[in-house]
């Protein structure tokens, strides 16, 4: 048996969303559980009817897409978001990925591109539209390659240690992160302090973002 994917929409757009809705409805493990016109319904929408999926507009009234997409993930971890947006530049990436969505495709994207994210997050998987994808690599592509270059005595796990410390994580969500120790997290960061000749966390997490990390 089919197990149906339950889908709510979150778009200012009634074109848009009257297209989905057709679509879905030609779909036999598709279901569309619910339509949001800003991103405080969606929130409230999300809560009540539990989909597997949200599809989230990024620009709308009220709560943008991003913030909505916080909210949502923060409560129901289980809820995978999808940003369906007309937006590709990094900044609109990068604070949706931030945000927790599982999911980043154009509104010019074909239907099966579109299908492809939605059955992936509903797996629990990550999916990214080949154009997104492309940026993504190429972003994180040029992120190690410039960290390298500002910090060459480094090792490569110290520099994934650094990266994280410039997310903000302490030792114990580093060791979580990197299946290790504590003690071993807390000997990396004091081995980076010393390389970096800082005194300090704070110190290094300016270093790092200064190198384009975390």
């Amino acid at each position: 048996m089919t197990e149906i994917i339950r889908i709510l929409m979150a778009d200012d757009h009634t074109l848009f969303r009257d297209g989905m809705r057709a679509l879905f409805g030609t779909l036999p493990d598709t279901e569309l559980v619910g339509e949001a016109a800003n991103g405080s319904e969606a929130v409230t929408l999300s809560e009540e009817l539990q989909p597997d999926v949200v599809l989230m507009d990024i620009q709308m009234p009220e709560l943008n897409g991003v913030e909505a997409t916080r909210q949502i993930v923060q409560t129901s971890p289980h809820i995978g978001v999808i940003i369906v947006t007309m937006f590709e530049d990094d900044d609109s990436v990068f604070a949706a990925m931030r945000a927790g969505a599982r999911g980043y495709v154009l509104k010019g994207a074909d239907q099966e591109e579109m299908l492809r994210a939605i059955r992936a997050v509903s797996r629990g998987e990550a999916l990214f539209g080949p154009t997104i994808a492309a940026r993504l690599t190429s972003f994180f592509s040029n992120s190690s390659s410039h960290a390298a270059t500002a910090f060459p005595n480094l090792t490569d796990r110290e520099r994934e240690v650094l990266n994280l410390l410039a997310q903000g994580l302490n030792n114990q969500d580093i060791a979580s992160r990197l299946v290790i120790s504590v003690k071993t997290a807390r000997n990396h960061v004091s081995n980076i302090f010393s390389k970096l000749q800082v005194v300090d966390r704070v110190q290094a997490i300016i270093r790092a973002r200064d190198a384009g990390m975390g």
